[in-house]
């Protein structure tokens, strides 16, 4: 598979990264029960299609996600770019976890998933979410001090919009940002992308078929019942119904390249070259498989035209 630089860092990341959000299994915001065994094997087959780079958090499955990727990736740890990410944290397992990005918090996170993660370093580390409550330049230096250590070789963050960035970047360079980015939520295209271009930022969009409903295959009846699209509101209403009227008119496009549509909308996003990568979750070597089929191909200018048009009838932005 191919790769791309992830900004200056230094280090390439193939077009496809395998996500790590639904092995977390059930919890607040989890996608439904899994089976642990079955999520190594669909790690295992990622790696051996060519994917170099895992990403996962500490807050998926309140550290079950982590465990997994340290299973899966025993004796296979050198082969692996591993990113996962800290401040969201939790007192107990029925709670949401809240952000907090304190020094002293950070460095435990890393500590927690070191050891999860069965590993003396990670590749990349990131904020998860911004935390307005300890000022950034505080968080940021604590990932300076945690990158000079040696515990991270790159600091990253997710879900940062430019005046956050531009905090950060005064401090030290930020190596990555990790920003929501798919057909129906294009906020970052404005201001973000443009920043992150100009500063040598490497991004990593995550949901790039938007968690799911740009898969081609999304059923709410099939849904788990602790699923968190169930509560949300992307997945109900207006929203569900625009979403698979865009999918529909999808599908003619993607067969045209004998893809799926969830194939065609990875794509999609992988055909703006400030991308570096696509985090794609796989919780089956089924999953897994198709997921390679969304790398190695190009959408036509024609197609992008179509899509632009489908686009702006059905979809509004802020």
């Amino acid at each position: 598979m191919k790769t791309r630089p992830l900004g200056r860092s230094g280090v390439s990341l193939t077009e496809i990264g395998l996500g790590a959000w639904a092995i977390g299994g059930a919890w607040k915001w989890g996608w439904g029960q899994t089976d642990d065994d079955e999520s190594i094997r669909a790690i295992h087959r990622s790696l051996d299609l060519g994917i170099n780079w895992i990403d996962t958090a500490a807050a998926y499955g309140l550290g079950h996600s982590e465990e997994v990727v340290g299973r899966a990736l025993k004796g296979k740890r050198d082969t692996v770019i591993l990113a996962t990410k800290c401040g969201l944290v939790w007192e107990n397992r029925t709670d949401a976890p809240r952000r907090h990005l304190a020094p002293k918090s950070i460095r435990k996170e890393m500590e927690d998933s070191l050891r999860r993660l069965q590993t003396d370093h990670v590749d990349l580390y990131q904020f998860h979410w911004p935390d307005l409550r300890t000022p950034v330049e505080e968080s940021w230096s604590e990932m300076v001090r945690l990158r000079d250590e040696g515990k991270t070789r790159f600091i990253g963050v997710s879900n940062f919009k430019v005046p956050l960035l531009e905090r950060c970047e005064a401090i030290a360079h930020v190596d990555s940002l990790q920003p929501l980015y798919n057909m129906l939520e294009r906020d970052i295209e404005r201001e973000v992308l443009p920043y992150c271009r100009q500063h040598g930022i490497g991004v990593v969009a995550y949901s790039p078929m938007q968690s799911g409903l740009l898969s081609g295959k999304f059923d709410t009846s099939k849904l788990a019942p602790d699923d968190w699209r169930q509560e949300s509101d992307k997945f109900h209403g207006e929203n569900l119904e625009k979403g698979l009227k865009i999918v529909e008119a999808l599908r003619p496009l993607a067969a045209k390249y004998g893809k799926t549509v969830g194939q065609f909308a990875v794509s999609w996003v992988m055909a703006n070259n400030v991308v570096t990568s696509a985090i794609v979750g796989a919780r089956t070597t089924r999953h897994a498989e198709e997921n390679i089929g969304a790398a190695g191909w190009n959408i036509e200018e024609s197609d992008f035209q179509t899509i632009d048009r489908l686009l702006k009838e059905n979809v509004t932005h802020d």
